[in-house]
């Protein structure tokens, strides 16, 4: 490493899960040969964060751990292999930092189901820190001169919406639902999907995130805690209930009304990860109405060219709020009540 990268670092680190997330100094890492060092400018805060601090997932995280994986940065090291990074470029740390690439999964283009996946701020340190590693084979190309702290959620929430979406199979001028729709992913998805030429119904609650999906493109939305009868309000909505449900709502419940409201021979695409959560549906319908229910991850290493290309082009944009990384424990409380609208970005120099 070069003589202007430090020694030491600030980051967010918690020893145990559950446990004090303490911001203090740690060393800075070396690349190893197939790796580069990002100097990360903002990351951006994510549900998946604060299922790793308390631990409410059935996969273990390393410990310590910084957490983080939508870190949007500058390479200033890289190792003798990488080829794809030069000093200078712009980079993004993601979810998926590293995978095998032989195996099956790999090889077809679903890396993200490697069985030897690395996980940022998971299983491996995250981009909740000033430098962060990241396998150059994966880590995301960002054109120069982007706005690294909008860019950030794309990283994560972008390109697993757009991933979500096209899973759905859903066609242009068709409805898609899309619950959580206030949220960082649910903010993204409305874009995402406009920008695909789909009909967005927003399913969320308070006044808040209603205005915010609709300047987002929402054509219609839905209170679910208001409404008294939400599986006849979509299907009245949608005239017979949307093509396809992308579900990134942190909670069961969304999961079962979807597969009661969506359009015969639609998609129940499942996203968000609500601890210790199932997804319920009575079989007679599941069959009559020959619906799919169906699992979507993050996306490829195509996908998360594609998803940046959305948001470089301007049809995509990140509602975010700038805080230091120092208010990071401050983000996690709001994000538990449920109180954030749009994505939380850190600045890792505060």
């Amino acid at each position: 490493m070069t003589s202007s990268i430090p020694k030491t670092q600030y980051a967010q680190v918690f020893e145990k899960t559950g446990g004090p997330i303490e911001y203090r100094q740690i060393p800075v890492q070396a690349p190893g040969p197939d790796e580069i060092l990002v100097n990360v400018k903002y990351t951006g805060v994510c549900h998946t964060d604060l299922h790793a601090w308390k631990g409410d997932w059935p996969l273990d995280t390393k410990l310590p751990l910084v957490g983080g994986h939508e870190g949007a940065g500058v390479v200033v090291a890289k190792g003798n292999q990488v080829t794809n990074f030069e000093i200078g470029d712009y980079a993004g740390i993601k979810w998926l930092n590293g995978s095998c690439l032989t195996c099956e999964f790999c090889i077809n283009g679903y890396e993200p189901n490697c069985p030897d996946a690395l996980l940022s701020g998971y299983t491996v340190d995250g981009s909740f820190q000033q430098y962060a590693i990241a396998k150059a084979i994966h880590a995301a190309p960002i054109p120069k001169g982007t706005d690294l702290a909008k860019v950030a959620p794309i990283l994560c929430a972008g390109i697993t919406v757009y991933k979500a979406l096209k899973e759905s199979e859903a066609k242009p001028g068709q409805w898609v639902a899309i619950t959580g729709a206030g949220g960082g992913l649910g903010t993204l998805a409305i874009q995402y999907a406009k920008a695909m030429g789909l009909r967005v119904l927003g399913i969320d609650t308070g006044d808040v995130k209603a205005n915010l999906t609709k300047s987002l493109g929402a054509e219609a939305f839905i209170d679910f805690a208001t409404t008294p009868d939400i599986v006849a309000d979509v299907i009245k909505v949608t005239g017979g209930g949307p093509h396809a449900v992308v579900n990134v709502a942190v909670a069961e419940k969304p999961f079962e009304l979807s597969c009661k409201y969506v359009r015969p021979r639609g998609t129940v695409v499942v996203v968000g990860l609500p601890a210790h959560a199932y997804v319920k549906s009575e079989v007679f319908s599941t069959v009559v109405k020959s619906i799919t229910i169906k699992g979507s991850y993050v996306g490829n290493r195509a996908d998360t060219d594609e998803a940046i290309d959305f948001f470089s082009r301007g049809l995509v944009e990140s509602p975010i709020k700038i805080a230091g990384l120092t208010d990071l424990p401050k983000v996690f409380e709001l994000m538990q009540k449920g109180e954030i609208a749009g994505r939380y970005v850190l600045d890792t120099s505060k």
